[in-house]
């Protein structure tokens, strides 16, 4: 399966589309602008700047959005208007970089170092209440953060590490019992985002693999969807049946008239429906 181009290369490092009805559409970041970026209805594209970083993103209940900017947390009104929480470390080597929301409404966003120290990253978790709390640490390029159709499971990347890992998940213990899923060999590229469909299938995105490879509930690779750009950085599923995979790209590091599409959207008919997006509560 091959998936097509829908942008033009708007994005430097296009990380963590997102759809939601709420917001009529699907959004994504340009993470190292600061930017989020909006695609209209005629396939143009809208951006807007939140912060020198714009790691992360997803609708909250009442409206707006939770983000994750470069060292903490930020909430959008409705109207637009951003109310940023403050900064939860003073390191200028770390920054925010990917998340998601678990079924019981709350914001996880984790970190790591500009310069990929391991062991410098750190997965915290905001609450409705507003309160922050640290979920890991140790990690060193936290990514991939999503929920099993049951929300009994949960898949995670620690790039680095070169595999997929699941947790056990509730409301009260949270995150326990890591543990691999699927191994991914260096010559596929590294996992970084990933998404969960319906059938509880889990979508990879491979940097440096120009691909995202779908893996059962069991663990068995039985679907790949290759991109023409070779820096994919996430996935999620959208359109009104939620029914087709859209996949962000980064040219980040690369040189110029290399790589021609890095930074574009692409899309693919994968032939089964994704989940709802889980929102924020707060």
């Amino acid at each position: 399966m091959r998936a097509e181009q829908i942008t033009e290369p708007v994005a430097y490092h296009g990380e963590g589309p997102v759809w939601s009805e709420r917001w009529g559409g699907l959004q994504w970041v340009d993470m190292l602008a600061g930017d989020i970026l909006s695609l209209l209805p005629g396939g143009a594209v809208t951006r807007r700047h939140v912060g020198t970083v714009a790691a992360a993103l997803r609708p909250r209940r009442q409206g707006g959005a939770v983000i994750g900017v470069e060292r903490g947390f930020a909430l959008e009104d409705p109207d637009g208007t951003l109310t940023y929480l403050g900064d939860l470390w003073s390191d200028e080597r770390i920054r925010m970089n990917e998340g998601g929301c678990d079924p019981d409404g709350r914001f996880y966003c984790g970190t790591m170092a500009r310069d990929r120290e391991p062991g410098a990253g750190t997965l915290y978790r905001l609450d409705p209440d507003a309160t922050v709390h640290v979920v890991l640490e140790g990690l060193t390029i936290s990514n991939g953060l999503e929920w099993s159709p049951d929300g009994a499971h949960a898949y995670f990347n620690d790039t680095p590490t070169g595999r997929t890992d699941v947790f056990d998940y509730d409301t009260v213990s949270g995150l326990t019992h890591r543990r691999p899923f699927v191994e991914i060999p260096p010559e596929a590229g590294r996992p970084d985002g990933l998404t969960v469909d319906a059938d509880g299938g889990v979508w990879v995105a491979l940097a440096g693999g120009g691909a995202v490879h779908r893996y059962t509930s069991a663990g068995v690779l039985d679907e790949v969807v290759e991109v023409p750009a070779s820096k994919v950085t996430a996935c999620t599923f959208g359109g009104r049946g939620l029914d087709r995979l859209f996949i962000t790209t980064s040219r980040e590091n690369i040189e110029p008239g290399n790589d021609p599409l890095a930074g574009a959207l692409f899309s693919a008919a994968v032939g089964i429906a994704g989940l709802p997006v889980r929102e924020f509560a707060g």
